[in-house]
């Protein structure tokens, strides 16, 4: 018999007070280990599934399950990482990621063996003293990370952590995560506007629609893991991402 979904959404809607809907009877599921990525036009829903996961908003109708719980309840199996790194400027790298454990109620004599190993985890184990204006974008959005694998999360939400990144610094970055990912086997949530990078990082991709949201078109990515520069190299990466970017182009002329 299968696992029972990590995540399950049941005939989901959302709306935001007396406004229209965001959601329409979503209705999904993750299963242990997944990296799922959302994709799709503006004003879809994606940030706000990963709100509804992460019981940052209830949603209007429906059921949603984390883990066999409500979102509330299963808030400490899950970590957030958003589009920007959000790291407090007077803290040193270190002290930023121990905020999470601190917030969290971890004993202050486990946070440095936790907060080494994620840094190590990130390659920053040697800039646990800098403060993030000594560091790159990309190194700051790598704190982000060690700071949300510091909780050991059953589940990592991921809101367009790589957005603002150049190319190659994304690239590497999307590399290093599945590399973590190989590790740890959290499932995963990922919001992207780039169909590259959610060909590249998924075992699944939700392609969804907008007025109101809703899942349009389901992809499974069949693309062996290791993936590497080769794989973006490779026939059949470069058809996937034609073939999804074809898919995304028409969830975007399928308004209601």
């Amino acid at each position: 018999m299968s696992a029972p979904p990590i995540v399950e959404f049941r005939e989901v809607t959302k709306r935001f007070g007396a406004g229209p809907l965001v959601l329409d009877r979503l209705s999904l599921a993750a299963q242990p280990g997944e990296f799922v990525s959302l994709i799709g036009p503006s004003g879809c829903g994606k940030s706000t599934i990963l709100r509804l996961i992460a019981g940052l908003s209830a949603p209007s109708g429906g059921t949603l399950t984390v883990d066999g719980m409500t979102p509330d309840d299963a808030a400490a199996e899950l970590a957030f990482v958003f589009q920007e790194p959000t790291l407090l400027p007077w803290l040193t790298v270190a002290k930023n990621v121990e905020l999470a454990l601190k917030l969290r109620g971890v004993p202050a004599a486990d946070h440095a063996v936790l907060r080494q190993r994620v840094l190590d985890l990130v390659r920053l184990g040697d800039r646990g003293d800098a403060f993030p204006r000594q560091l790159s974008g990309g190194q700051k959005m790598r704190v982000s990370l060690a700071r949300a694998l510091a909780l050991t999360p059953k589940i990592l939400l991921l809101d367009e952590p790589f957005g603002a990144l150049d190319e190659m610094t994304r690239e590497h970055l999307n590399e290093e995560l599945l590399a973590i990912r190989g590790a740890a086997a959290w499932t995963a949530f990922f919001v992207t506007h780039s169909v590259a990078e959610a060909v590249f990082l998924s075992n699944r991709i939700l392609v969804l629609a907008a007025n109101p949201g809703r899942v349009h078109t389901e992809i499974r990515v069949a693309l062996p893991y290791p993936r590497t520069e080769e794989t973006r190299l490779s026939r059949p990466y470069h058809d996937l991402v034609a073939d999804v970017s074809r898919i995304l182009r028409t969830a975007e002329s399928a308004a209601a």
